[in-house]
């Protein structure tokens, strides 16, 4: 199973046989990158706004995912959930759906833009979670140290940081060494794209590991 990110919050998520992902995908011209050409099977969109949900910038006949429930298709099995917009307090507030995403028994969590650390309930019915893929530069999403403390929470063996400021995002993030910091990294290699054959060949240390921006 192979990881690839694409700026802000958008991956694609390949296993041969099985249905290919695309998470989140933007318009260029609000968040800044390349524009987005990509081929999925399935598309999901944790938030409703240009940065999250451009389905022109995925060609073919994709399934749309853009909210809570559980789905199987191609061999994955998907389940949403909400987290944000829930409280009275917050009826204004943007809904954000993560995505809990099984690929052969792996668990990639796409948390979207969360904005809160869950509460203990909501991190133990999501069950075991092997790759988290977690917004660390504040704005809308979970700044540093929030980010932090969800990864202490979920104990992922891998965690891809996602939605940080980069030379080709507009938007006003902070900066990926912030949260390096929080973890007590001072510096991490960057990689192409993740590859993971299986369970087993996982971490057992929750392990960061950031990938290279990659053009489509």
């Amino acid at each position: 199973m192979e990881i690839t990110w694409f700026g802000h919050s958008c991956f694609r998520l390949t296993e041969r046989g099985m249905a290919t992902v695309v998470n989140d995908p933007y318009d260029h011209r609000e968040v800044g990158y390349e524009a987005l050409k990509l081929k999925a099977d399935i598309v999901t969109v944790s938030r409703n706004r240009p940065g999250h949900n451009y389905l022109p910038a995925v060609k073919g006949d994709a399934y749309l995912i853009n909210g809570p429930g559980e789905f199987e298709i191609g061999g994955v099995f998907i389940t949403g959930i909400q987290t944000n917009g829930q409280s009275k307090k917050s009826e204004n507030e943007l809904r954000n759906t993560l995505y809990l995403i099984d690929y052969n028994g792996i668990t990639i969590a796409h948390l979207g833009i969360l904005n809160r650390v869950p509460t203990q309930t909501e991190v133990e019915a999501l069950g075991p979670v092997h790759i988290a893929l977690l917004p660390v530069g504040g704005g809308s999403g979970l700044n540093a140290a929030k980010a932090a403390e969800v990864v202490s929470l979920l104990e992922p063996n891998i965690v891809i940081p996602m939605h940080y400021a980069t030379p080709h995002s507009k938007d006003k993030l902070d900066s990926l060494q912030k949260f390096l910091k929080e973890m007590g990294l001072s510096h991490v290699e960057t990689i192409p794209t993740l590859k993971v054959n299986s369970v087993s060949s996982l971490p057992e240390e929750t392990k960061v590991v950031v990938l290279d921006y990659l053009h489509s």
